[in-house]
């Protein structure tokens, strides 16, 4: 019989490194309002955060320290870092609005969808899931980039939030369709 792993609660150092990662993108949100022409620290920092997405989860598995609260607050602080940054974007107007309104509108239905299902049981996480989310943070620091320090990057980054808002888009549309699935199986089972 598999045993299921102990909750280590929420004072945990992957809670910690989640915590420690979202408080990155606030050095990065002042530099962006003030202007922060030639300036490579918001760049770098948010290069940090996108780049250390995984080390909570790795962490949290090889410490022994997976916890309830972990696995619903690292997907939160990823989606709260994103929205902040693509909403300071578009404050400056680096970020044009309907790419925000695109981001946004999906990801408070990912969002409705990933507590639905942590009621109801798990939406796993799939691998198109995990693409977008890597292509929306290149794209999302290579913008800042764009708009700090090297303006040339300003059409790649364009590319690549397209594309991260597009896989956005289809991923969302696929938990949609497996969260109805779940919600099919588990009242052919209850009856």
């Amino acid at each position: 019989m598999e045993s299921t792993p102990r909750d280590a609660g929420w004072a945990t150092i992957p809670n910690l490194v989640t915590v420690l990662r979202f408080l990155l993108i606030v050095p990065v949100v002042v530099v962006l309002l003030r202007g922060g022409e030639g300036d490579w620290l918001p760049v770098v920092l948010l290069g940090v955060w996108a780049s250390t997405d995984w080390i909570d989860g790795q962490l949290a598995r090889r410490l022994g320290q997976v916890s309830v609260i972990g696995a619903k607050l690292d997907p939160f602080v990823d989606r709260l870092g994103t929205a902040v940054i693509a909403v300071t974007l578009a404050v400056i107007g680096a970020l044009p609005w309907w790419m925000l309104a695109v981001l946004l509108a999906f990801d408070v239905l990912a969002t409705v969808l990933g507590v639905k299902a942590a009621a109801e049981g798990r939406l796993p996480v799939t691998w198109v899931g995990k693409v977008r989310t890597a292509v929306l943070f290149v794209g999302l620091v290579l913008l800042v980039a764009a708009v700090t320090v090297l303006p040339a990057l300003h059409p790649v980054a364009f590319v690549l939030l397209v594309a991260g808002l597009a896989l956005h888009v289809v991923s969302t549309v696929g938990y949609s369709v497996s969260a109805v699935r779940q919600g099919i199986a588990r009242r052919a089972t209850t009856r």
